[in-house]
Parts: C-alpha cells; sequence; structure tokens
C-alpha cells in the first residue's frame, strides 16, 4: 500500500505537470469557461498522457483518429490533444479535419449533376477529394520538408485558395485527424432499403444516392486503417445534433463580420443538412464503438459521462 506522503506527491506532480498546459490561451480561442479546465483533466487528460506514453514506446509518426457527430467537440478535443502533446511532451503534432478535403464546390456541382442531385451538398462518402486526403497524410507521416495541408471555409462552401493553406514542416511525431465518419465501414446492404428520414423518402426514393455513398465508403477504409489509436465521442442519441449544430453554427455566425454572417445556416436549413449525416452518424454509433481505443459517452448536454476502453487488443 502506498503512504499518504507518495499520493500527494503524486497528486503534486500530476497538477505540476497539468500546469505546463496553456489553459488560458486554449479556452480564450474556443470561446470556453474556465469549468472545462476541471473537466478536461478529468477526461480528457489521460487520453492525452496515455498518447504520450504510447508514443514513447514506437519510432516513427502516429496517427490518432477522433470519430464524433456533427458538434460533438471533435475540434476541440483534437485541437487540446494537439496542444497537449507539444506543452507537455515536446512532440510535433499538427490536426487535420476531413471537412478541409471536401471537393470544391464545382466538382460537387459537377457530380450533382452527372450522378444525384444530393451530391452536390457536402458531408457524405463520395464528396471528398481522396486523392488529395491520401498525398497529404502519406506527406506528413513519411516525407520530410513543407506540406500544405488545405482548408475549406463553410460560409463560402468552397476550398479556399492554396495560398491560404497551412503550411507544417514534415514529418510530425502525431497526426490529429478528426471527422464525423471516420473509422465507418459500409453499412449492410440490407439496411439501406428503408428510408430513416424525410430527405431519403423524398429525395432518395429509388436509394440510388444511399447507395452510391455507401458505395464510396468503401474507398475510405485503407485511409482509414492508417489510424494507430481511435478516439470516439459518442453522443447518446442522433436527435442531439440538430440541437449541437445550431450552437456550432451560432458560435460561427458570432465570430463574421454582418456580411459574412448571412450566410451561415439557419435553424430551419441546418434541419435538412443534417439528414445527410444521419443514416452513417447512426450506423457510426453501432460499428464504431467496438473498435474504439478511447470511447467517451456524452450525454444530452456534450458533457462526458464515462470514458471506456472497448478495444481488447488495447491495453491501457
Amino acid at each position: 500500500m502506498r503512504s499518504p506522503d507518495s499520493i500527494n506527491n503524486k497528486a503534486a506532480n500530476e497538477a505540476a505537470r497539468h500546469d505546463l498546459f496553456p489553459w488560458p490561451d486554449f479556452l480564450a480561442a474556443h470561446g470556453l469557461s474556465d469549468a472545462y479546465r476541471g473537466e478536461a483533466i478529468q477526461w480528457f487528460m489521460p487520453t492525452l498522457e496515455r498518447l504520450i506514453a504510447l508514443k514513447q514506446q514506437r519510432p516513427g509518426p502516429m496517427v490518432v483518429g477522433i470519430n464524433g457527430c456533427q458538434g460533438s467537440g471533435k475540434s476541440t478535443l483534437a485541437d487540446f490533444l494537439c496542444i497537449g502533446l507539444s506543452a507537455l511532451a515536446g512532440l510535433r503534432s499538427i490536426t487535420m479535419s476531413l471537412d478541409d478535403f471536401y471537393l470544391t464546390r464545382a466538382e460537387r456541382e459537377s457530380l450533382g449533376d452527372s450522378l444525384h442531385p444530393l451530391l452536390a451538398t457536402r458531408g457524405v462518402p463520395g464528396t471528398h477529394d481522396l486523392a488529395l486526403l491520401e498525398k497529404t497524410l502519406s506527406a506528413l507521416i513519411e516525407k520530410s520538408g513543407n506540406v500544405t495541408v488545405p482548408r475549406f471555409n463553410k460560409v463560402s462552401d468552397d476550398r479556399t485558395d492554396s495560398d491560404q493553406w497551412h503550411h507544417v514542416g514534415a514529418p510530425v511525431d502525431v497526426v490529429i485527424w478528426e471527422g464525423w465518419c471516420l473509422g465507418v465501414p459500409p453499412e449492410p446492404e440490407a439496411r439501406l432499403a428503408q428510408p430513416i428520414n424525410k430527405l431519403e423518402s423524398a429525395e432518395d426514393s429509388d436509394c440510388s444516392w444511399r447507395r452510391y455513398v455507401n458505395s464510396a465508403l468503401e474507398a475510405y477504409q485503407p485511409l482509414f486503417a492508417r489510424v494507430d489509436y481511435w478516439v470516439m465521442l459518442a453522443a447518446p442519441k442522433f436527435d442531439c445534433v440538430w440541437r449541437w449544430r445550431c450552437e456550432q453554427e451560432a458560435k460561427l455566425r458570432a465570430t463574421l463580420a454582418d456580411a459574412e454572417s448571412t450566410k451561415v445556416m439557419t435553424p430551419e436549413a441546418l434541419e435538412r443538412f443534417v439528414q445527410f449525416y444521419q443514416r452513417l452518424t447512426e450506423w457510426g454509433l453501432i460499428s464504431v464503438p467496438e473498435t474504439s481505443h478511447f470511447l467517451y459517452a456524452l450525454d444530452r448536454n456534450r458533457a462526458v459521462t464515462d470514458l471506456y476502453y472497448p478495444n481488447v487488443s488495447f491495453q491501457t
């Protein structure tokens, strides 16, 4: 049994280590209250510490994937881990969002004209530039020198000009890759026949759009296989997504000038938009947890209620 002094010393050492994290800048950048610090130390710091230990045990770059529905907090968690890896362990890391690899608006409009009108809307598998994604991920973990990472502007619904892309020196120690459908396998064919919302019933009555999306998801699997460790932020149900996404959009609107803020989606527009994501989000809530290394259960207010380690091959 450890003595009270050793327990107190360990707690003091952990507190000092956690103070290395630049809390004021991080909280301000994400518009978070100081209460988030306590939540992050309780729930996310153990995962950060574990990832640092895992990286120290392996040579070469490491890829961490974060899965979670829209508005679940993926980008905040990714940034927390990225900053923490640097501040606590001196590791060079980068956050990369699946959203930044959408096809351009012109390319999606072309898909909509030639294959199905719903493919003009960003989001689902089949609307990403997989060649660019594979090239970028490979460069970050395999090559040396300057690598440019694309950026997508959700207000203009288009990829930004290349002179606005992020530049990073490669290789990096850790890539934190986040996205709403990361790690999701194709859905069984039998599940596709029945529409699950008004969008599918009215605009995909012949099931051709969702079959195309499901088929396109097959091409994502080799990229998902490059992820070393998976983190999942699991919503209790899909019906939380619309409210969370509305909060996300309001936060975006607050950062924009008046002229640009009018382009942010209204709650009514978001109600339709989230239906594009519903099928694979619900399938992901079923299929992804068992392959996750760090599984966070969220309540309806997006607060973490528990942390699980469901991947039986993973030693915590």
